[in-house]
């Protein structure tokens, strides 16, 4: 080439100019391409300048020889290409070709014109001006070598298609592809399978299609490359990109920007040998449209990273190309903003069971699969690894469930040594990770601890020893360690296994955290209190504080027993629900101090499912216990409990009698709050047994011996309860001046449950006076204050469709009642059922009557 020629010593510069000048006039006068032509004659233009010019003449030669060079590769690229085939980056190079020619040319012209001493001074300028302009005649030489090397491709391609339809075409691709090569790298295979991401697919085709770039960023094993490959082999994204789709391992070369660099010249086809910067890239990557995909790209993207600044802002670059859809996928969350980052699914049951069966299938489904995937939280990687082992063990499901029980983490690794716990290890061998410090690790520990995650709302109060918790576990969810949903800092299971601490009651952080919770159970809660709600923190943190009591028990030590009471209490109060403490209460000793107290608080978990049965004998252990140490208090208060047992079984005799003694252990130790209220609760007893003047004597003793102020609550109780006594007499006005005296009381201090029975007893009594309006205005109060106790919600919706069907309202009527079943059969309420059944057949029956012209 003649740019060769001009560095051998002796070579006569004017013969080699000529040389050039010639061969772009022929290209000049053959061309039909206009561009093009203006661009050969601008050229020929600046060598005859050069050559005819009385300036130091080395210097712009070899700017000349340059543009030779650029002219030379242009020619190379239109030949034998026609012009409707040719890229618009090519024209726009042409273009830029001329433009930059012309002026170099003006300005040798100019130079040539002034005296011997202007140019002397001027030289230095020059060769920083020849400089630019031959790097800017480069990039121009670029895109021309590039659009050659795309159009020999497409030679390569067609070759290979005619090759299919005519035999002869095999001598002309074996005589071509000596001489052709292809360009870049094309992407691995397709997954095998990937169940359950067809939606998720379809969607990131539809942004590959826009040119919009994406990320998809989740813990290891979650299936991220798998979707991204099938992405790439996705009949839309072939249609649109044809071998222009790059795939990168980023986990594959050095962290560091030459080596990203390198891989990304030669994937995608570059032929720029260790590239410093992306500058030498650019031309060719604008040159085409293609979707590039940087695969674990946490390797090149933890801002903790060895040059973690120069690859970030390569990424960056990438993602702002219009003509590329740059796809990453990354455990770690520092992607550049312009990437969409779609949500990746949890995959369904029957999907997760498709990735077992493909892997695994010995010709039946089978539950013990879909119970398998579900405890793994149907975590792809998870499941493969556990199907594999299955297969290459030849496990029945029988036994891999049993093995699965015995050692999670040996059923996760196959023969192959791909194990989860590598995957989990890569994430904490990041930079980001290690540079968190000692407590990191065992933090995450903890996390996997609590089945129900950490609320971040806690952090403050559960690691009150660790600085920056907060941002600590924001670096958790960027690591995709954690996930955070709701304000809630949850892990995947299979992550938990891993991570969990072997022994929990010996990591120091853990016990921590266990005393903290202990801390706040061990705070008294009582329902007139004015901080009572402050108890609801247990609404969220139940399955927490049970797992660590389970975990914890077999230590025996009393702060654990007297959490485990507290804990009891606390979900009698805020989260009526069945416990998994039962056995090892009853197994303790019962000359153990805190087993009558633990019992007493377990029956109540039994009264919420209505098992008054075993709440009943719980209740008797406790009194024969605490009877035996002499413990007067809770005996008393045993007795009282143990009377509403036998009233919701309608042992109201045993009731009555259990509440006469409480009431005279109240007395003699002196509680006379404590008497009143024993006293109450009697004549509720009696008056649902008819004894209506031996109930009005016990109530009126108690509202005698309460004082007005410091007992609200009981003398509200009271009232309420001899209004209904009066209400059973029939004498109606006293009974209304008795509920009117209860309501302002517990208005004022706005006591949920006390209104709405306030309101209910109002609304039963204007019912049975035939008074509906001013029943439906208390009943409308009574659902305002029944919103969290849906039992005696659906009571209030049953009353209120009564009265509506009696007023012949029939189809508010037909649609409260039905609200009011639905209601009950989802409590499991029987004779609730049955009530509201009778109500709904009278509608039926009304509206049939009426149908048929009678008259009811």
């Amino acid at each position: 080439m003649a740019s060769t020629s001009w560095r051998q010593k002796g070579r006569d510069l004017f013969s080699s100019f000529e040389a050039d000048i010639q061969l772009l006039n022929r290209a000049k006068d053959t061309r039909d391409l206009p561009p093009a032509h203006d661009a050969f004659d601008s050229a020929s233009a600046l060598l005859t300048a050069i050559r005819d010019s009385d300036i130091d003449r080395e210097d712009f030669a070899q700017l000349g020889y340059s543009c030779a060079d650029v002219c030379r590769a242009l020619e190379r690229g239109l030949d034998g290409t026609p012009t409707d085939e040719l890229s618009p980056s090519v024209f726009r190079a042409i273009e830029h070709l001329t433009t930059t020619v012309t002026k170099i040319q003006k300005k040798v012209v100019k130079r040539g014109k002034q005296s011997a001493a202007s140019r002397m001074l001027n030289t230095k300028k020059d060769k920083d001006a020849i400089a630019a302009w031959r790097q800017e005649l480069n990039g121009i030489l670029q895109i021309f070598n590039t659009e050659l090397l795309i159009n020999n491709h497409i030679m390569l391609v067609d070759i290979l298609r005619n090759a299919r339809d005519d035999r002869e075409g095999t001598n002309r691709l074996h005589q071509s592809a000596q001489a052709i090569v292809p360009v870049g790298e094309l992407p691995p295979p397709p997954p095998w399978a990937c169940f359950g991401r067809d939606t998720l697919i379809e969607n990131i085709a539809g942004l590959a299609d826009n040119l919009e770039s994406f990320a998809l960023i989740g813990a290891g094993g979650i299936g991220k490359t798998s979707i991204a490959l099938a992405i790439l082999h996705h009949d839309r994204i072939k249609d649109r990109f044809g071998d222009n789709r790059r795939f990168i391992r980023c986990d594959q070369f050095p962290p560091s920007r030459i080596h990203l660099l390198a891989r990304l010249s030669k994937v995608i086809g570059a032929g720029v040998e260790n590239p410093e910067d992306l500058a030498r890239l650019r031309s060719f990557l604008a040159s085409r449209e293609m979707i590039l995909l940087l695969d674990n790209a946490e390797s090149i993207l933890d801002p903790q990273g060895p040059e973690a600044r120069e690859m970030y802002a390569v990424v960056e670059e990438l993602s702002r190309f219009s003509n590329i859809c740059l796809g990453i996928t990354s455990r770690i969350s520092t992607v550049p903003p312009r990437c969409k980052r779609p949500a990746i699914p949890t995959l369904s049951t029957e999907s997760a069971c498709e990735i077992f069966y493909g892997i695994h299938d010995t010709g039946e489904r089978s539950e013990i699969i879909s119970d398998l995937v579900g405890r793994l939280e149907f975590h792809a990687l998870s499941i493969t690894l556990l199907a594999t082992a299955a297969s290459h063990n030849m496990w029945s499901y029988k036994r891999l469930a049993k093995e699965w029980e015995t050692q999670r983490a040996r059923v996760l690794r196959t023969d192959y040594n791909e194990s989860l716990a590598a995957a989990i290890e890569l994430s904490l061998a990041s930079p980001t990770f290690r540079k968190l410090g000692a407590d990191a690790r065992e933090l995450l520990g903890v996390v996997a601890f609590y089945p129900q995650g950490i609320d971040e709302n806690n952090l403050d109060w559960l690691f009150p020893t660790i600085p920056e918790i907060n941002t600590i576990f924001d670096k958790f969810c960027l690591l995709s360690l954690t996930s955070r949903r709701n304000e809630v800092i949850t892990m995947l299971a299979p992550i938990r296994d891993h991570l969990g601490p072997q022994d929990p009651r010996s990591s120091p952080l853990l016990c921590s955290t266990k005393d903290h919770y202990f801390r706040r159970l061990s705070t008294q809660i009582y329902p007139k209190d004015p901080g009572f709600r402050k108890g609801e923190w247990i609404k969220s943190e139940d399955v927490n504080v049970e797992h660590l009591l389970n975990v914890f028990i077999p230590t025996g030590s009393d702060d654990v027993w007297n959490a485990c009471a507290r804990f009891l209490e606390h979900l009698y109060w805020f989260k009526k629900r069945p416990v998994s403490l039962a056995a090892a209460i009853e197994k303790l000793p019962d000359d153990h101090d805190l087993k009558p107290k633990c019992l007493y608080h377990l029956s109540r978990s039994f009264q919420s499912i209505g098992d008054f049965v075993e709440e009943k004998r719980l209740l008797s252990h406790a009194l024969e216990l605490w009877r035996k140490g002499g413990d007067n208090e809770y005996v008393a208060e045993t007795l009282k409990c143990l009377s509403y047992t036998n009233r919701r079984l309608n042992l109201l005799e045993e009731g009555i009698q259990q509440l006469k003694e409480a009431s005279e252990i109240y007395k003699w130790l002196g509680d006379t709050g404590q008497q009143a209220e024993c006293l109450i609760y009697l004549a509720r007893l009696l008056l649902r047994g008819g004894q209506l003047d031996a109930a009005e004597e016990a109530v009126t003793s108690a509202i005698e011996s309460l004082p007005e102020k410091g007992e609200e609550y009981r003398v509200c109780q009271a009232h309420r309860t001899l209004g209904d006594i009066f209400n059973l007499k029939g004498e109606k006005g006293n009974a209304i001046r008795q509920y009117e005296i209860a309501l302002k009381i517990a208005s004022t201090f706005n006591w949920p449950t006390e209104l709405f029975l306030i309101h209910y007893s109002l609304a039963h009594l204007f019912y049975g006076q035939g008074e509906f309006d001013k029943a439906l205005v208390h009943i409308e109060q009574a659902k305002s204050h029944a919103a969290e106790d849906k039992y005696r919600l659906g009571s209030v919706m049953a009353m209120q469709a009564r009265i509506w069907y009696l007023q012949r309202r029939f189809e508010d009527a037909t649609s409260e009642v039905l609200r009011a079943i639905e209601i009950f059969e989802k409590l499991g309420a029987a004779t609730k059922l049955v009530m509201c059944r009778g109500i709904l057949g009278d509608i039926e029956q009304a509206i049939q009557i009426l149908s048929g012209g009678e008259i009811l």
